[in-house]
């Protein structure tokens, strides 16, 4: 049975959220905290963070209350070494984009139905990009997202889209799958996607794809506001976003290996 099409565990899927709300605190997070942001009971909440801190992936603050990650969760890491090379190894090349282009460089791979953002590079000058390393985005609404699926087989397309609805964020959003159908088209053939403040008002991204020796390995993109990226000037930045991605195909890059 296609892994799209089966079933999730609805507790592990709630863990899993906790800890990444947790990746997104610098500070850690208490019980009530951690119930509202998920939107869930507290007694369930309680539940899960008891049993992730008797495995040790959870660390209980006993003054703060705040709970934090375990030392079992850098066993995990070890595991995503192919993603932390990948992300090394493309530092120099989204470092120096973001430095040319005065704009916030992403790197990012597919992860089943999102692109994982892996990599983030600021201009000092760059105004804020709500993105941080490890936040899984749409495919369908951003420039990283499209940049990786409009290259799939055409099966394989399919079936990602039939099995995932496409979030409406604002006005701008494709939510019809003709309508995503036709842009992937487009992003194949010109060799760049472009998100048009479809997944948050007021920002404009401009991404591509990286090919390795088998197929897309990874995406590229510079983010900023409408009024740093005006229309006129993504013909420019989609110049330099591909030839910053064609120098990364001939890095060794690895994902999932």
């Amino acid at each position: 049975m296609s892994a799209l099409k089966t079933r999730t565990a609805p507790a592990l899927d709630r863990a899993l959220t906790l800890l990444e709300l947790l990746s997104q605190s610098r500070h850690g997070l208490t019980l009530p905290e951690l119930s509202e942001r998920a939107n869930l009971p507290r007694s369930s909440v309680h539940y899960l963070l008891v049993t992730l801190e008797r495995r040790g992936y959870l660390h209980r603050n006993q003054r703060t209350s705040r709970y934090r990650f375990g030392q079992q969760v850098l066993a995990l890491a070890n595991g995503a070494a192919p993603a932390l090379e990948m992300q090394q190894l493309a530092g120099p090349y989204l470092r120096r984009l973001a430095a040319q282009t005065g704009l916030t460089a992403h790197m990012a791979v597919l992860e089943r139905d999102a692109a994982v953002v892996i990599a983030k590079h600021e201009a000092p000058q760059s105004s804020r990009v709500p993105t941080w390393v490890g936040r899984r985005i749409n495919l369908h609404s951003t420039s990283l997202g499209k940049a990786l699926i409009a290259f799939l087989p055409p099966a394989e397309l399919e079936e990602l889209l039939a099995a995932h609805p496409l979030a409406r964020h604002n006005q701008n959003t494709m939510t019809s799958r003709v309508r995503l159908r036709d842009e992937l088209t487009r992003v194949a053939e010109q060799g760049h996607a472009v998100d048009n403040e479809e997944e948050e008002l007021g920002l404009r991204c401009v991404g591509a794809a990286v090919w390795g020796p088998t197929g897309v390995v990874a995406s590229v993109s510079v983010s900023g506001s409408i009024g740093t990226i005006a229309s006129d000037r993504v013909a420019e930045l989609a110049r330099m976003v591909k030839s910053t991605a064609a120098a990364l195909a001939q890095q060794p890059l690895r994902i999932g290996a």
